[in-house]
């Protein structure tokens, strides 16, 4: 749907408008350091979040317990909420922003919940748990994340109707008329004790990557060019617009790095790319990564000015604040001096006033994972899971298998053999004896993956499987194996090592990366370079994730746009019953210069 540029306009007066009668006097520190200096000065502080992926609760759904990690940290809006109520009673409610840089409305089961079992979308539908606490908690612009579009546009269109506040993206463009199908940018007010307001601009930019992970979605729909090329439009145009501080926040990490290789010509995290190309920025707020960066200062090339980045941790686990410290000279606002710090949400405890709004909400969904769907013979877990070929990952790819060979039959297709792929998304998986629910199963998978089909041949699927073992540190034979420090190599991810079922072979971690995979075959006999299969994959990996080789070139023979979850919670409902025995074996093992490591 193309942007109408009137009603975008009116949008954004009134945003500026409600955030200019929210505006106060200055910060109690910029009205002593102007009485000290004679100059007129102002403080205001911006607070960011990124990547919530749809968690409201310090509350584990996969788990059915309050979340917990390694570092004991804490997640979820209620507990952002208290920090953001804190630093308001401090500088002043009319002197703060609250802004966010994307992936909000998928993660949890709660957001799968409200998009998929009671839908916001249904006539008379519910209205998203992320909107309404993100409206309670006063958020004042988010931008798109690439998971926005994960259930498709009509969900994340109805969630934008929602929203209190406007959701940008300056470069996801209608596809027919290249105009912005979201707002580029919002404008606010913050009123001073200097008669001159100071007007912020927030610019939101998402990732090209939506183009490709995303393309079931989006295709034809909407397009995704280079954050660099639209800030470059945009920030210009802000600042003749009267604008006195720019900040853009980008769901985009810094590193300049991309997942999917040269696949699109535009660069997945361009957030630092961006600071250094683009003149007139003052902050990013970035997201997408993953990671926590408190406060780091990228050079812009033609300016020399220094433009600081922040990212905080994601679900909520840390707020950013962008401390602003502003002058009046020459009959303008000017930026003095701008630093950004985290706040730690393990902190504070939730705020009552988000946990009593969607206490109901929260209700709903635990009741809805702790439903039985089946039982289960053994239990299963994938603690050992990215050193050892385990049971419970042999079952996503038997379930993936079973369903493209059922969905292939009758096809041209249907007599070529399937291989699966299937990655150990969570360390702490656990289906148990006994009965199953759908939490057991859905803990499994933690991310909204489709499956696909894809034609590969034997000499692609070794280079596949080599790519892959690139997650292993090189281990000399006669060297001390500790399985905590034997993975992640390069700092490859859990969900970047996937294991191949229908084939056995073996991983030599004494070798060096790119010459690790031996004796592979396939039913008992060397795998010919010429064999063909039918590859079940999911659409991140068959769309670039991860940068395996072949796979995103390769022909698509099928694909579904349910989860895999999903299907796997349907696939059980159906059997009724697991039985590791019928599906698990040692296909894959580690070892050392033929000796298996364990």
């Amino acid at each position: 749907m193309p942007l109408n540029r009137r009603k975008f306009l009116e949008k954004s007066a009134v945003t500026g408008a409600g955030v200019a009668l929210a505006g106060a006097v200055s910060a109690p520190g910029a009205q002593a350091a102007e009485a000290k200096r004679g100059a007129k000065r102002y403080a205001f502080t911006v607070l960011g979040t990124t990547d919530l992926h749809g968690n409201v609760f310090n509350w584990d759904y996969f788990t059915d317990k309050e979340f917990d990690d390694k570092d004991h940290n804490d997640v979820g809006l209620a507990k952002v909420s208290t920090l953001v109520s804190r630093v308001r009673a401090e500088k002043g409610r009319r002197n703060t922003l609250l802004i966010d840089a994307g992936d909000t409305i998928q993660g949890t089961q709660l957001s799968y919940y409200y998009a998929k079992v009671d839908p916001i979308t249904a006539k008379g539908g519910p209205v998203h748990p992320m909107a309404q606490a993100m409206n309670a908690m006063g958020y004042d612009a988010a931008a798109l994340g690439n998971h926005e579009f994960n259930y498709g546009i009509p969900v994340l269109r109805k969630f934008e109707q929602q929203c209190d506040f406007p959701l940008l993206g300056a470069n996801a463009l209608d596809a027919k008329t290249l105009r912005p199908a979201f707002a580029p940018y919002s404008m606010h007010r913050l009123r001073t004790p200097h008669g001159r307001d100071v007007k912020v601009a927030v610019l939101g930019l998402t990732n090209p990557g939506i183009a490709i992970w995303d393309k079931a979605n989006v295709q034809g729909k909407m397009t995704f060019p280079a954050l660099e090329e639209q800030a470059a439009k945009w920030v210009p145009k802000l600042r003749s617009m009267g604008a006195d501080v720019v900040i853009v926040s980008a769901h985009s990490g810094s590193s300049g790095t991309s997942s999917y290789g040269d696949q699109l010509p535009y660069i997945e995290n361009a957030a630092a790319l961006v600071a250094e190309q683009v003149p007139g920025i003052d902050a990013i707020l970035v997201g997408h990564a993953h990671t926590e960066i408190p406060e780091y200062f990228v050079t812009n090339k033609k300016t020399g000015k220094q433009v600081v980045l922040s990212e905080p941790l994601k679900w909520g686990q840390r707020l950013t604040l962008f401390d602003f410290e502003l002058v009046f000279e020459k009959g303008c606002w000017k930026v003095e001096k701008v630093g950004a710090k985290v706040l730690n949400s393990n902190m504070v405890e939730e705020d009552p006033k988000i946990t009593k709004l969607l206490s109901d909400e929260h209700e709903k969904v635990v009741a809805y994972v702790n439903q039985v769907i089946g039982t289960n013979a053994a239990e299963m877990t994938s603690a050992e899971a990215p050193y050892k070929d385990v049971p419970i990952i042999d079952l996503i790819n038997h379930i993936q298998a079973d369903t493209v060979k059922q969905a292939l039959a009758g096809t041209e297709h249907a007599s070529l053999p399937v291989l699966s792929q299937a990655a150990c998304f969570s360390r702490s998986a656990r289906i148990p004896a006994g009965e199953v629910t759908i939490r057991d199963v859905a803990g499994l998978y933690v991310f909204e993956n489709t499956l696909e089909a894809r034609l590969m041949t034997g000499a692609q699927m070794k280079a596949y499987l080599e790519f892959s073992a690139n997650y292993f540190v090189q281990t000399a034979p006669d060297a001390a194996v500790d399985p905590a420090k034997l993975t992640n190599a390069n700092g490859t991810p859990d969900y970047n090592y996937d294991v191949v079922s229908g084939l056995s072979y073996e991983i030599d971690i004494a070798k060096p990366a790119g010459s690790r995979v031996t004796g592979v075959t396939f039913e008992g006999q060397p795998l010919a370079d010429d064999a063909k299969f039918v590859f079940a994959v999911n659409n991140y990996r068959a769309n670039g994730g991860g940068n395996f080789p072949h796979v995103a070139a390769a022909q698509m023979v099928w694909s579904n746009s349910d989860e895999i979850r999903n299907t796997m919670i349907a696939w059980v409902k159906a059997k009724g019953a697991i039985d590791p025995a019928a599906f698990a074996g040692v296909d894959w093992k580690l070892t050392r210069n033929g000796t298996p490591v364990f």
